[in-house]
């Protein structure tokens, strides 16, 4: 399984408006373990950057003057993503931004080279956390909060930057499984990191499990424990329990 987990930065916020990307950043995950194999260009959009969108990401025009244009990259980019599973937070955004371009790039290259959905389809993690994590924030630094992804660097917006956090928010969010790295690399060491109310998992041999049995006084405590709950609420569930469990076996 292969899937590219994508981040961009613009210099607005509606590519209707002219807005345009700046940065594309992208990891790729084989299997769920990260390959090291990622994408990442800064890009000359040609126009001014928003106030709001620079304090966000802290980019400047003076430091995209001498970047590619989109257009340049279109073919890389493309054949990186080209039958992979995007992973986006917020996907209509990126996606939105990414078709804008395309199509800016089909007419600056005479030829059409269609839509995101032409190469890939695209799994949106924003949609997947509301509706585990109802009525809750699900931005990326509340999802990081919740499964305790370190995001310390993340001062500032940025697309590689983010494209590897979600890919460990994500991972933690589909089954708590945060070994991000090829076991093939030696200097990586698998770490484990668990969603909320989820238990780490351990494989242990049957017989190595050692049983510890309730000594006579201990059930006697137990049993005069049960009688006081008794007592107090008119029968526990637990005497319930053995009443039925008893009536099943003489049955």
């Amino acid at each position: 399984m292969r899937q590219i987990v994508l981040d961009t930065e613009t210099t607005g916020l509606e590519p209707q408006q002219g807005h345009k990307i700046i940065e594309i950043g992208c990891v790729e995950l084989i299997e769920r373990k990260l390959s090291g194999n990622h994408f990442h260009r800064y890009l000359n959009p040609q126009r001014a950057i928003d106030q709001g969108a620079q304090q966000v990401h802290g980019i400047t025009s003076e430091f995209l003057s001498d970047k590619p244009l989109f257009q340049d990259v279109v073919e890389d980019f493309l054949a990186y993503v080209k039958d992979a599973e995007l992973v986006i937070h917020n996907a209509p955004f990126d996606i939105g931004f990414l078709n804008h371009e395309l199509d800016l790039a089909s007419k600056a290259l005479g030829r059409k080279l269609g839509k995101m959905s032409d190469y890939c389809s695209v799994l949106d993690t924003l949609p997947l956390a509301r509706k585990m994590h109802p009525g809750q924030k699900n931005n990326l630094d509340a999802l990081c909060k919740r499964y305790m992804v370190d995001n310390s660097r993340r001062d500032l917006h940025g697309a590689l930057l983010d494209s590897e956090i979600l890919a460990e928010v994500y991972l933690a969010m589909t089954g708590g499984q945060v070994n991000m790295f090829s076991t093939d690399d030696p200097s990586r060491q698998n770490t484990e990191a668990q969603p909320e109310q989820q238990t780490r998992r351990v494989n242990v041999q049957a017989d190595s499990l050692k049983v510890l049995r309730a000594t006579p006084e201990e059930l006697s405590e137990h049993e005069s424990r049960l009688d006081a709950i008794d007592k107090n609420s008119g029968g526990s569930i637990w005497h319930q329990l053995d009443g039925k469990i008893n009536q099943l076996e003489n049955s």
